[in-house]
């Protein structure tokens, strides 16, 4: 290496360990001189890889959703009924607990997205895009298979989208009076309602 200077490390082992730490201290925690120290670069130079905390926050969202989004395709094109299927997706979204550390960084990502720009929106709005069409491809599924009543995949998949978010927060903020074998049964009952009823 010219002038014996170190190479920064690859960018996705800068965003493991920017996850590592959310998980292991909580976002409070995370500060860029932090996770300079953790993975051997100054602040200095994190902030010229990702320009701002935002930023680092939002590729870091994106990296843990492309492993969770592979984890979804997995569990989606296996074997076996849509039902099963689609518990398997309620149980990938819902968080495991209270400080659950991809749920902490969706609601500070949420948070900032209040004064963010378009492309953080949009950016965003990807990431939400891809949970929404796996869920309502599943529900057109089970409806062609007969195992769905006939709904409206779309609308139907809206609410339920906002019936988890709603849930999974109360989770992950650690709301007394909520776990997260609660919120399953809520959300199984939910389907078995919208969706088996005179199937």
């Amino acid at each position: 290496m010219a002038g014996g200077r170190k190479q920064a490390p690859p960018r996705e082992d800068v965003l493991a360990a920017a996850m590592e730490m959310i998980a292991e201290r909580g976002l409070e925690k995370l500060t860029m001189a932090a996770l300079g120290r953790a993975v051997g670069m100054s602040s200095g130079h994190l902030l010229y890889y990702f320009r701002s905390k935002d930023e680092l926050l939002l590729q870091t969202l994106e990296w843990s959703e492309g492993r969770l989004g592979a984890e979804r395709a997995r569990l989606l094109t296996r074997t076996g009924t849509v039902r099963a299927r689609l518990d398997a997706y309620v149980d990938l979204y819902v968080p495991d607990g209270h400080r659950d550390p991809h749920w902490t960084l969706w609601l500070e990502v949420w948070n900032r997205s209040q004064n963010a720009d378009d492309e953080a929106r949009d950016r965003q709005a990807a990431i939400e895009g891809a949970w929404h069409r796996d869920l309502v491809a599943l529900i057109a599924e089970g409806m062609s298979r007969g195992e769905f009543r006939t709904v409206d995949p779309d609308r139907f998949a809206a609410r339920l989208r906002a019936l988890l978010d709603g849930f999974s927060i109360h989770v992950a903020i650690g709301l007394r009076g909520t776990d997260r074998g609660m919120i399953l049964g809520h959300v199984r009952e939910f389907l078995d309602t919208g969706l088996l009823a005179d199937a």
